[in-house]
């Protein structure tokens, strides 16, 4: 069917074409940018912490009694949990992936230089990669002569005298792209620190927007403050077990100290990414009440102007248009409104998505979301029509002798 009557027809609704394609381009415009929202959320949740998830238990301890030398405490209440049934190894540390807990350094590459990257610095006792499950890839693990206290009561002072760090390997390619990082020198405090290990992920506490998420060191540098993360290694079926008897045998040993935040891992994890999972559900429940409105209102517009038509409509019946040339016309005609809502949405896309990247840091809308989005619509628009385009083709051509 000729598309020149079909442009006419448009032409005499230009108010209620204007409204519809108002309606589509903001939809395409939100729904693009929820669903490059989610799809980046959904990817945060699959992300590799690089640690022995299923293996882990958790709990930390805070000492209230200020005179007993808090590594001494460490030492001995790692023995005993040692000594456990079911504990493979054990550790103490500041920080873990997902606790929120974090402690970065901007690292330079020369003394008193720029900080080219900033990383998340993860300290802990003798054997915190095999406690932590982590896959050293290159280099070694650190000596026991390397360990140093972190002195927390001076600003965390240890930084600058430490001699080695494990780092990365995405920190590693940004920091030497192309080259071995091993034996080179880093400056995250005041003095030069040597990598002597690469480890192949390890995610830093608080994720962000940015790519740097597993920009992270590990310093041979033992907490020392009143509080504490003990970190337990077991089999998956022990870890309730396991966790259950370490409370219990901290809590002998000292039973002033605060015991609090025990937990398995996976749970850490779980609750760290809850928000995340009721955003999700709330984003995807909006987008898809916003289609379902523009199919509404698409479906309502095309019935009101079968309706509005039936008499032309059983005229071109009786002239020869068949009932497949009424379909075509009804759905050619949804087309062509759906199409230009979605080129004027495209453009909305990019500017709410410039509106969100200044206000609240988030990524730019990757262009494949923008075809998804348009196909998405037209198949959208193209089935909200189904039913008043097949109305439209049954209308007979007698209709065509009525008044009306």
């Amino acid at each position: 069917m000729p598309h020149s009557p079909l442009l006419a027809s448009l032409g005499r609704h230009k108010l209620t074409v204007l409204l519809m394609v108002m309606q589509v381009a903001l939809t395409c415009a939100i729904v693009c940018n929820v669903a490059a929202i989610i799809g980046h959320r959904v990817m945060q949740l699959g992300l590799t912490s690089g640690v022995a998830e299923d293996e882990l238990v958790l709990l930390e301890s805070i000492s209230v009694d200020t005179t007993e030398d808090p590594l001494v405490r460490h030492r001995a209440d790692l023995a005993a949990l040692r000594a456990l049934p079911g504990v493979r190894s054990a550790g103490a540390v500041d920080a873990l992936p997902f606790n929120h807990t974090n402690w970065s350094n901007g690292i330079a590459l020369v003394p008193n230089g720029d900080a080219q990257v900033t990383a998340t610095a993860y300290n802990g006792t003798p054997g915190e990669l095999a406690t932590l499950g982590l896959r050293l890839v290159a280099g070694r693990d650190f000596l026991p002569e390397e360990y140093l206290p972190i002195d927390s009561a001076h600003d965390w002072a240890g930084i600058n005298h430490v001699p080695a760090t494990i780092i990365t390997r995405a920190l590693a390619r940004q920091l030497f792209p192309g080259q071995d990082p091993l034996g080179k020198l880093i400056y995250p405090g005041d003095g030069p620190v040597r990598i002597v290990g690469v480890v192949d992920h390890l995610l830093r506490p608080s994720l962000d927007e940015s790519s740097g998420n597993e920009y992270a060191t590990l310093f041979p540098l033992l907490p020392d403050g009143s509080s504490v993360t003990y970190l337990l290694r077991t089999a998956p079926e022990d870890r309730a077990r396991v966790l259950q008897q370490a409370q219990a045998r901290l809590a002998q040993l000292d039973g002033n100290r605060v015991l609090r935040n025990a937990q398995s891992f996976a749970q850490l994890r779980e609750d760290y990414f809850h928000r995340d999972r009721t955003m999700i559900g709330l984003l995807l429940a909006a987008a898809i009440g916003l289609l379902l409105v523009t199919a509404a209102g698409i479906a309502g517009l095309a019935s009101f102007w079968v309706q509005q038509r039936r008499r032309s409509i059983g005229i071109r019946r009786a002239v020869g248009a068949t009932r497949r040339d009424i379909l075509r016309y009804v759905q050619t005609e949804n087309f062509l409104i759906v199409s230009g809502g979605v080129v004027l949405g495209v453009v909305l896309a990019y500017a709410l998505n410039l509106l969100l990247m200044q206000h609240y840091a988030l990524q730019r809308l990757p262009v494949f979301y923008l075809p998804i989005g348009a196909l998405a619509l037209w198949l959208l628009g193209q089935l909200a029509v189904l039913g008043p385009a097949r109305r439209a083709a049954a209308v007979p051509p007698v209709v065509a002798t009525r008044a009306g």
